[in-house]
C-alpha cells in the first residue's frame, strides 16, 4: 500500500437494489407504446464516498445502507410509478432524482445514484460533487 498521509484516502462504497414497476409515459416519439401501461425491471445503484470512520474502520456499515435503501425500494417496487408522490413522469432521470432525494437526508456521503434497465441497456446516473462553495450535479444517459 502506498505511503499516504492519514485522512488523504477516499473510499467509494456502492450497493444496488432491484425493483419491478409499471408506468406510462406521455411523449411524442413512440407515443402509442409509451402511453400504454408497461413495466420494467430496474437496477438502482447508490454510491457513497468519504473517509473511514475511526471507530469502525468503515465508510458506512452496509446494514445501515441496506436499511435506507430498503425504505426507498419499498416505495418503488411493484408500484405504478405514475402514482408515486414526488416522482413526476417515470423517466430514468426522475428516478435518479427521486432516489437521491429520499437518501440524501440520511446518507450525507452520497455522491452518485444510477438507474438502469438491463434488458434494454438504458441507464442514467446522477452525480453530485460537493466542494466548498460549489455543488455540481450531472446526469449521464446511456442509450
Amino acid at each position: 500500500m502506498p505511503d499516504v498521509p492519514p485522512g488523504a484516502m477516499l473510499y467509494t462504497l456502492s450497493r444496488s437494489f432491484v425493483f419491478e414497476a409499471a408506468h406510462t409515459l406521455q411523449r411524442p416519439l413512440h407515443g402509442d407504446s409509451s402511453q400504454r401501461i408497461h413495466g420494467h425491471t430496474y437496477r438502482a445503484s447508490v454510491h457513497l464516498q468519504g473517509q473511514l470512520a475511526p471507530d469502525s474502520n468503515m465508510l458506512l456499515d452496509l446494514a445501515v445502507l441496506d436499511r435506507h435503501m430498503q425504505n426507498v425500494r419499498q416505495q418503488l417496487d411493484h408500484r405504478f410509478l405514475d402514482e408515486v408522490a414526488g416522482l413526476g413522469p417515470a423517466t430514468l432521470e426522475n428516478l435518479c432524482t427521486y432516489i437521491w432525494q429520499q437518501l440524501q437526508i440520511n446518507l450525507p456521503a452520497l455522491v452518485k445514484v444510477s438507474v438502469e434497465r438491463g434488458m434494454t441497456g438504458d441507464a442514467c446516473s446522477l452525480t453530485c460533487s460537493n466542494t466548498p462553495n460549489q455543488t455540481t450535479v450531472t446526469a449521464t444517459i446511456n442509450p
